[in-house]
């Protein structure tokens, strides 16, 4: 016998009650399962330590940013992807004097988020691939060499510190390579951008 049952004003039989509270399970798990995957923004920005120098150009120090959008498509796993901005000045440089050596493109790779024991805070590492370009500029903002865009690589490691239910704080170092040809004045020189970072995110989750 097909039992009745009145809800919401309505009134199903067994079978389309089964039928209803099957879909809803099923939206229920879908929309649990996919609440699980989180979202991230986060902003760096960072001073950078050249570890040699860029063709005859002793760089030093150089600073710059970064933003990259993080999405955690398994536990603890992210995939994530950015532009940085990084720029480093030298006086005198291999051209000339008075340039300024910018490093800007995309970032991309993996990250692993893992909780510190008991703790709150967590420990990350990443690694991933660049693509990037070198310009250099003179004294005037004129742009007289770029590279092109080219692979290279970097790898890092930090802490995760949070505050609030959506926002946390993430230093970290990083090394950071690419090597690119650059043509001044007719001679083309092959250079390695090689430095190691070191900043804080503000990451926020959604």
């Amino acid at each position: 016998m097909d039992t009745k049952i009145f809800i919401f004003g309505r009134t199903l039989s067994r079978i389309e009650f089964k039928l209803a509270a099957l879909c809803f399970a099923i939206f229920f798990i879908t929309q649990t399962s996919v609440a699980q995957k989180k979202w991230s923004f986060g902003f760096r920005p960072g001073v950078d330590f050249a570890t040699k120098d860029l063709g005859d150009a002793d760089i030093g120090i150089g600073v710059g940013f970064e933003g990259v959008l993080a999405y955690e498509f398994m536990r603890h796993l992210s995939a994530y992807a950015g532009w940085s901005w990084n720029v480093f000045y030298d006086d005198p440089s291999f051209a000339r004097s008075d340039m300024d050596f910018k490093e800007t493109g995309y970032t991309y790779g993996l990250q692993f988020i893992h909780p510190i024991g008991r703790s709150n805070i967590d420990f990350m590492v990443r690694a991933g691939g660049l693509q990037n370009h070198i310009e250099v500029e003179n004294s005037y903002g004129d742009i007289i060499a770029d590279s092109g865009h080219g692979f290279g690589w970097q790898v890092g490691g930090g802490i995760v510190i949070p505050f609030g239910e959506k926002w946390s704080l993430l230093p970290s170092i990083r090394y950071h390579t690419l090597s690119r040809d650059l043509e001044i004045e007719t001679v083309k020189t092959n250079v390695d951008l090689n430095y190691i970072s070191s900043g804080v995110s503000f990451r926020m989750l959604f």
